[in-house]
């Protein structure tokens, strides 16, 4: 194939969010990076508009939220449908954050650009190779063919991913069979209304700076086959059989539909081919889970395929990625599935929503759902004591996301999200001092000796572990511990 040729450690495919969130990450455990965009331009759609509690920790953890501004919050959620405070979570950013995914692709756009990641539109993927020691991608860019030669390369191209296609991975699942119509429309005048259950289907409409969103379901309706989305036509007439409403008059800025579709790749690698994102997963997009689920894969990833290139990873470390995120989304493809049927079920679903609706008024119920859908409830099996699910496991946070806390270090307050600002593992240590605990990190990880700020919550341990994800894989005591830990998430100490 002529054409240009280009070498580089990680081709990723793909320049959603998921795909620039990974290329950020992979650049700040220091790999290189080139990013193939089958767009042009970036594209204008409002698409995902929901960033969860995790996800805003995530970015947080990367100095993002200054850049990204203060968006809108609504503590208020849903569950299929019913009402969900999330105010109450335990986290520095409950409930929901509205951001347009345009505006959330232009910030990780800038990040992982700023970083070093090489982003190029207009190339289409169209071959996948792997051979001894390399993967290649061939694509058609706009001077040309272009091939990239890679060690690793990453699908992060959406549910019609061209990658595990390409890969001959499965994608186990069903179809959709149950769809909404989704528009955005200027010069309409609707109420709002938040999943109003009518007696011919399901009506959802809000009104943001003159645009107006409507979402409509008919009862009993099947989803339709599509090789583009439905015109504004459909989406109207669909719009006054449920509602009485006519909406025709108004001008659609973007119209397309989505279902219960709900299928998993089967591995999310293949040797030197990995999967992330949609192209993994495919999920109808209740309460923006979606996006947000594709972002935490993409943090989990990073640093350890960084860490593979970089010669620095345990045996091991790059195979987690798919045994704990395909654990993680297939959990949140099960709460997608019930929530599509309370949501897009019709009058045979009343019985069972009046009854959970009654368990929402319980505060342990309502912090179950809420940690599920925002991914704060996310715990992996890291090894270790506690690791079989014993009692010392409850009481810790091992395998969790490490929690906020406002700390004191000798140069002054600190976040524990800012720690973690490097992409480097992190031993904290609240009780300085322990010589042996901060030697056998040293190299490896930042060791950084702090205590809680007055007057805010103390953790449960005076000491941890947490790697660049944030992620806790050893508390306190003992450095017998530490040591297995470092040594299997974070290799072992190099030897000078």
């Amino acid at each position: 194939m002529a054409g240009e040729f280009v070498e580089t450690q990680v081709v990723v495919v793909g320049a959603g969010p998921v795909g620039l969130l990974l290329a950020g990450e992979l650049r700040l455990g220091g790999a290189d990076v080139v990013v193939l965009e089958r767009l042009a331009e970036p594209t204008t759609e409002s698409r995902a508009s929901t960033l969860h509690a995790r996800t805003m920790e995530l970015l947080d953890q990367r100095g993002l939220l200054g850049p990204l501004g203060t968006p809108p919050n609504d503590a208020m959620s849903h569950f299929g449908g019913i009402p969900l405070d999330l105010g109450g979570l335990d986290t520095a950013y409950p409930g929901q954050w509205k951001v347009p995914q345009a505006r959330t692709e232009e910030l990780l756009r800038e990040w992982a650009v700023g970083l070093g990641a090489e982003v190029r539109r207009g190339h289409e993927v169209r071959g996948v190779t792997e051979a001894d020691g390399y993967v290649e991608a061939e694509a058609a860019g706009p001077a040309g063919p272009v091939r990239v030669r890679a060690s690793y390369l990453v699908g992060c191209d959406g549910e019609d991913s061209t990658v595990r296609r390409l890969a001959g991975i499965g994608f186990p699942g069903t179809d959709a069979t149950r769809e909404l119509l989704r528009a955005d429309v200027l010069g309409v005048d609707v109420r709002d209304r938040r999943f109003e259950r009518l007696p011919g289907g399901l009506a959802i409409a809000a009104t943001r700076n003159g645009v107006t969103r409507v979402m409509v379901h008919e009862f009993g309706q099947a989803a339709v086959r599509r090789s583009a989305a439905p015109e504004f036509a459909e989406v109207a007439a669909v719009w006054r059989r449920v509602t009485g409403e006519d909406i025709s008059g108004g001008t659609p800025t973007w119209v397309n539909a989505f279902g219960d579709t709900c299928r998993q790749a089967s591995t999310y690698r293949a040797g030197r081919i990995l999967l992330a994102g949609d192209a993994a997963h495919a999920q109808m997009p209740v309460g923006g889970q979606a996006l947000n689920l594709g972002l935490q894969d993409a943090a989990n990833l990073g640093w350890k395929l960084a860490a593979e290139l970089r010669g620095h990873a345990p045996k091991g470390l790059l195979d987690t990625y798919d045994a704990e995120r395909r654990a993680v989304g297939a959990r949140v493809l099960t709460n997608i599935r019930a929530q599509a049927l309370l949501l897009l079920g019709g009058p045979e679903v009343e019985a069972l929503r009046t009854v959970l609706g009654e368990q929402l008024a319980y505060a342990e119920v309502r912090r179950h759902l809420g940690g599920m859908i925002s991914g704060l409830d996310v715990r992996y099996d890291v090894g270790g004591a506690g690791a079989d699910g014993d009692a010392r496991l409850a009481a810790t946070p091992l395998g969790a996301r490490l929690p906020h806390l406002r700390l004191i270090t000798e140069d002054g307050p600190v976040t524990s999200a800012e720690l973690l600002r490097s992409g480097r593992g992190l031993l904290l240590d609240l009780s300085p001092g322990d010589a042996e605990v901060a030697a056998s990190a040293a190299g490896r990880v930042d060791v950084v000796g702090a205590r809680t700020e007055p007057g805010f919550p103390a953790p449960e341990f005076t000491a941890a572990l947490i790697r660049p994800d944030g992620y806790v894989v050893w508390t306190d005591p003992g450095p017998e511990g530490l040591t297995a830990a470092l040594d299997r998430w974070f290799g072992p100490p190099e030897r000078g």
